[in-house]
């Protein structure tokens, strides 16, 4: 199933933090768990799934995954410390 999404992977608690949007979570998330996307999530191995926020349309993913994007790491962990503060992989959750 589509849905518009904004994720949060990391390589590992507090470490480096990899800000995205999709319209399948599920299927990308799998992507850079497998490391089939080359990059940035290749490169610093941000394998696990701290973070996400499922929109209605792609417009508001993208605008809040820009919003995330432009903010400090600081509020990036205030989000990941409100939804998983024991910095869970939750790929699982989603599946």
């Amino acid at each position: 199933m589509k849905e518009p999404a904004v994720y949060i992977m990391a390589n590992r608690r507090n470490g480096t933090l990899y800000t995205g949007v999709t319209s399948n979570l599920v299927q990308r998330v799998w992507h850079h768990r497998e490391g089939t996307v080359r990059g940035f999530t290749a490169r610093y191995r941000c394998k696990m799934l701290v973070w996400f926020d499922c929109h209605t349309t792609m417009e508001s993913a993208i605008l809040r995954e820009k919003q995330i994007k432009g903010g400090s790491r600081a509020k990036k962990l205030a989000l990941i410390a409100a939804m998983n503060p024991e910095w869970r992989d939750i790929y699982g959750d989603i599946m």
